[in-house]
């Protein structure tokens, strides 16, 4: 087979630039087989210029990459050739529309190789472009190889535990390619004498009764199981969905992401894009938790440039723990959530700490808190009115802490930590505790000498809960010790009615109604009837 006399075409996807950066690894995994074979590069752009027809029907593009963009990347990194398909049917991508053009372009061209970064869209279109074309399919290859002359694809068989080696019979003299793109780093390099050709198509063919209704682009803020400084991955012995929740709750208190061997993917314990190894991501996090994993090559590719890895396995003499910087021999089941309480705790104190130096003005400029506090939130999937709800704050308070604008109370701190399920106790240090003890006890010696309180619970200085009595005079607003304090609270109508002001939000409770809210939120109370009005009033404070 004369392979010299051919091209390898690279189809890039230019929907998003983490799409288009995976066609141009695809071309850099493809360049030494190329150099080998002695044939050149190109990358095939299928899209349009003129993008207004869909823009003016409401079809957001913006996230997509520029034709003329494209092409200079693409001859930046090593095509010979950048081979541009321009009509205004393909500025969005569909299936049948580019397979028909592709057919047509290589029925034209005979390139001896196409490639495609491996992602849905492109495994469905190699596929029909395999079938119309009558040509040869390799699929999910993870490296291309020439074997006495003849290419040879690298491809995960037996669910990913050998790699099968798979070539084209000798009747077919094109192949279309899937390729994993991950495992491979860009290296610019402009080809000589590079160049841009653009190729119009006698005809597109649009399928009868299609209409694009609508597109849902990749936000950017989408946190990338790739780009993650921590990982927590979890594999085939965490035994079932249950065991495999352990590994999610770990990445949530260390604000990473959840990673998987295939196992946990074949069984749904996770989503396929979770999936490291030969047949998945590569990733390169500072720290990478590998639970549960046996070691096998085919996930141990795609961790080998994780600066720090932590093993975990019952299993002593596991392949893991040759590649472990750390290595911890037991059940992952239990010690997993001994684990992941003792990161909270460490967590919480660095939120702590980080308090302190905000308060002395230090370290504004470093974004370490803000930062820390969304990383947490995102990694539990929370909105920041889903934090602000769990702390008793507003979603504008979380945004401006967590952009370093403000110094959070430390009642924040404490409403998070029970967010997160951790008792505060359990992170203060000896110092800060013993302050707060002696807020607590001059705050209920306060109390206790107001006339208006009634101590339900007396010689409770030292406690964290107490109740009081409180009577408010008719139709006077109380004038309590202090409008606002660390810690939760409870009031309930004994009798009267009562106005109560709770930040910006006015509640009119009558007898026999009750309210529970954060206490370090500024709050009044008023009595709004002809006769006192009495309330339980039940506080813990830390």
């Amino acid at each position: 087979m004369k392979t010299t006399e051919k091209a390898i075409w690279i189809v890039g996807d230019m929907r998003s630039p983490r799409l288009w950066l995976e066609s141009l690894k695809v071309m850099t995994k493809a360049a030494p087989l190329a150099r080998e074979a002695e044939t050149p590069l190109h990358m095939i752009l299928l899209g349009s210029s003129d993008p207004s027809p869909f823009e003016q029907n409401a079809i957001d593009l913006s996230s997509c990459v520029s034709m003329e963009d494209a092409a200079r990347e693409a001859l930046d990194h090593g095509a010979h050739a950048v081979l541009r398909v321009d009509h205004k049917a393909l500025t969005v991508p569909h299936t049948q529309v580019y397979a028909g053009v592709l057919e047509e372009l290589v029925s034209r061209r005979r390139p001896w190789l196409v490639l495609f970064p491996l992602n849905d869209f492109n495994r469905e279109l190699a596929a029909f472009c395999a079938q119309t074309c009558r040509a040869g399919m390799i699929a999910d290859c993870s490296e291309l190889v020439l074997e006495d002359g003849r290419i040879a694809g690298r491809c995960p068989a037996w669910g990913g535990r050998i790699l099968a080696n798979i070539t084209l019979a000798d009747e077919w003299t094109t192949a279309f390619v899937t390729v994993q793109p991950q495992g491979v780093k860009l290296a610019p390099e402009r080809a000589p004498e590079g160049r841009i050709e653009n190729a119009e198509p006698e005809q597109v063919k649009i399928p009868e009764g299609m209409a694009l209704t609508h597109r849902a682009m990749e936000s950017p803020d989408t946190r990338r199981l790739e780009e993650a400084r921590i990982v927590v991955v979890g594999g085939a012995g965490m035994g079932d969905m249950r065991g495999f929740s352990l590994v999610r709750d770990l990445a949530a208190s260390l604000g990473g992401e959840v990673g998987a061997t295939r196992p946990p993917v074949l069984y749904h314990w996770v989503e396929e894009n979770r999936m490291i190894g030969q047949t998945g991501k590569t990733v390169r996090p500072e720290l990478l938790f590998s639970i549960g994993t046996s070691g096998a090559v085919q996930y141990t590719a795609g961790i080998t440039e994780a600066r720090t890895i932590v093993a975990v396995n019952r299993d002593a003499n596991a392949p893991i723990f040759e590649l472990a910087d750390v290595g911890m021999v037991g059940d992952a089941s239990v010690l997993l959530p001994l684990l992941t309480k003792k990161v909270k705790q460490v967590v919480m104190r660095r939120l702590a700490d980080a308090v302190t130096f905000l308060d002395k003005d230090e370290g504004l400029h470093t974004g370490g808190f803000g930062a820390l506090v969304r990383r947490l939130r995102e990694a539990r999937n929370w909105t920041a009115e889903e934090l602000a709800r769990k702390t008793g704050q507003t979603p504008d308070f979380i945004s401006q802490v967590e952009t370093d604008q403000m110094s959070p109370p430390v009642g924040f701190i404490i409403n998070m930590a029970r967010a997160m399920e951790v008792d505060p106790g359990t992170f203060l240090n000896k110092e800060e505790r013993s302050t707060i003890r002696d807020l607590r006890v001059q705050a209920f010696q306060q109390r206790t000498r107001n006339y208006s309180y009634t101590t339900l619970t007396p010689d409770a200085e030292n406690s964290h809960l107490r109740a009081f009595m409180v009577t408010i005079d008719p139709h006077q607003a109380h004038k309590p010790v202090a409008y606002k304090h660390e810690g939760e609270e409870f009031i309930f109508v004994l009798g009267g009615e009562l106005e109560f002001t709770l930040g910006s939000r006015t509640h009119v409770l009558k007898e026999e109604e009750s309210i529970h809210f954060n206490s370090d939120i500024p709050h009044k109370l008023k009595s709004l009837s002809g006769e006192p009005t009495r309330c339980l009033v039940v506080l813990y404070t830390i």
